[in-house]
């Protein structure tokens, strides 16, 4: 890695260093609520609050943490329709079309996959005809895009680390 401290251990696809069972904790306890302050973590795991703080950074240096985020309930949101939208695609366009799909709000997430698709887009709206729009209209007039398919998303079932009780 670079001595400068640039560059994080961890990114570029490197693996981080070994993470101890109280790396785990850490790791856990963040996953349930992460905008819990030091002290508090530090308390729940029984350790000092400079252990903690040092532990943190660690994680973040080595790109294990990579970032805090608030989960939204989309349908309390206003965005009452959902769907997994897959996309075949022209090869060697995925690089092009990830900056398209970048600028469309719609689409919350993305992945590369191997397959009968290449894509997999996780896409929420505010009804069928808001969702119509963005899988008939906006997704087939992006450069590189073959196909779409839709799956509609019924129910929203997340694994939710706060929910396991332990």
């Amino acid at each position: 890695m670079s001595s400068n401290g640039s560059t994080p251990e961890g990114a570029g696809g490197q693996i981080a260093p070994g993470l101890d069972e109280l790396d785990q904790n850490i790791l856990r306890e963040l996953s349930r609520d992460g905008r819990m302050a030091v002290r508090m973590l530090a308390q729940r795991l029984n350790i000092s609050r400079a252990n903690a703080y040092t532990r943190l950074e660690r994680l973040k240096r080595s790109g294990v943490l990579t970032g805090f985020t608030a989960v939204i309930d989309p349908a309390r949101a206003g965005l009452s329709t959902s769907a997994y939208v897959t996309l075949t695609v022209r090869q060697n366009s995925w690089r092009d079309l990830t900056q398209h799909l970048r600028r469309i709000p719609e689409v919350r997430h993305m992945a590369l996959v191997g397959g009968e698709f290449d894509v997999m887009l996780l896409v929420h709206t505010t009804d069928n005809e808001h969702l119509r729009r963005v899988v008939l209209e906006q997704l087939p007039s992006l450069p590189g895009v073959r196909g779409t398919r839709t799956h509609l998303i019924f129910d929203d079932i997340r694994n939710d680390p706060a929910d396991s009780g332990g």
